[in-house]
């Protein structure tokens, strides 16, 4: 019987990069740079925007706690997770009800924690073992990419004047595309003993620091999940040319891919908790400050600091969980996953309470950035 090719590392990292940008750039967050333009086209609320968004974290949430449940083959659920993405984001821009959506971007959710779980566990292992852990930074330098892509194309279509439906039709079709490019490299023949790990393995140790691990980890999905979603809408708020305000997700994306990649540069000078401990303080700073300093250009910064700084954090989350449980490293990355999915659930769901209340996002992101630091202080 024929043995499948060796992937090279640099394959191995730039499949993983595209499969990232997929499953977060587009399965994820696609919908934040889309929400201004189904307020204007499809009538969609702040309050809307909100279950939406939940939904799709209800799903992550789901998708992330099956990986400890169930027994997969790594590279299986990879590829399952990127057919998935494609075919519910193309769905978003054929159907138009609110109910539908809501189930699309649950699945959406679903598939994407899948392929952020097993990309990560398989590509740092793979890479490790080919002698390139440092490459890892590249993996995940892709969700930057994905969503610097998904929001200059948004951008361009609000240039154009086109509506939300056209958006959710390209970036459907964008995100099928670039997953029949890197198909190969999630072949059959790619599985890893963490891939084909039984769930006995995938077990998680809850001693003190996996706990530690997973509150700071869920700490983070709360602080940074309100940015996330509403950068675009809250900079709509203070300007309403789509040339100005369109600009604050790609500057976010092109942030979030540029600090991964930096960061592969300070592996020799800082330790991977303290750059964790320093992004959660840099980011409460971005989160913050729109309310400080109210203005178009608070909230570019904050896209500057909060973009910076959300990839470093799962970078530096996921090798560390890979550093403190080793050979359980796919069950603590779920855990971890999962534990961020409760915090960005309940995000938008508290922006979503406030605005039916007439406030606006102030309260929010303060709380937010409070969980921030304290999550930053318990990681010291």
């Amino acid at each position: 019987m024929t043995q499948p090719p060796r992937r090279s590392a640099i394959a191995i990292a730039l499949a993983g990069l595209v499969a990232l940008a997929v499953a977060m750039g587009i399965g994820r967050f696609a919908f934040t740079p889309i929400l201004p333009m189904m307020q204007e086209d499809a009538g969609v609320s702040i309050a809307m925007g909100g279950w939406l968004a939940s939904s799709n974290y209800v799903g992550y949430l789901l998708g992330a706690l099956s990986v400890i449940w169930r027994r997969v083959r790594a590279t299986t659920a990879v590829r399952a997770g990127l057919v998935t993405i494609g075919l519910a984001t193309l769905a978003m821009g054929l159907e138009h009800r609110f109910i539908v959506w809501l189930s699309l971007r649950a699945l959406a959710g679903v598939a994407s924690a899948w392929v952020l779980i097993y990309v990560s566990a398989w590509c740092l292992e793979r890479l490790a073992a080919l002698g390139r852990p440092a490459l890892s930074s590249t993996v995940f330098a892709g969700v930057g990419a994905g969503i610097a892509i998904a929001g200059a194309l948004c951008l361009a279509l609000m240039h154009a004047h086109a509506d939300s439906t056209r958006a959710w039709v390209v970036l459907g079709a964008l995100s099928i595309v670039l997953s029949i490019g890197v198909w190969p490299v999630f072949g059959s023949g790619g599985a890893t003993p963490t891939s084909a790990e039984p769930p006995a393995k995938r077990a998680v140790a809850w001693d003190r620091e996996s706990v530690r691990l997973v509150l700071c980890y869920g700490a983070f999905g709360f602080g940074y999940i309100i940015p996330a979603t509403f950068l675009p809408v809250m900079a709509k708020q203070v300007v309403r040319d789509p040339l100005v305000f369109g600009w604050s997700w790609p500057m976010f994306g092109a942030a979030a891919m540029g600090s991964t990649l930096a960061t592969a540069m300070l592996r020799s000078l800082v330790s991977t908790r303290r750059l964790w401990i320093a992004s959660h303080l840099v980011m409460a700073f971005g989160v913050v400050l729109p309310v400080i300093w109210p203005g178009i250009a608070a909230i570019m910064l904050a896209a500057l600091f909060v973009g910076g700084t959300f990839m470093v954090i799962t970078m530096t989350g996921m090798q560390e969980a890979r550093n403190v449980a080793g050979a359980h490293a796919t069950g603590l990355m779920a855990a971890l996953t999962s534990a961020f999915a409760l915090g960005q659930i309940v995000g938008p769901l508290i922006v979503s309470y406030v605005a039916a209340a007439g406030g606006g996002f102030a309260v929010a992101l303060v709380i937010a950035c409070a969980v921030l630091v304290v999550s930053a202080y318990e990681l010291s």
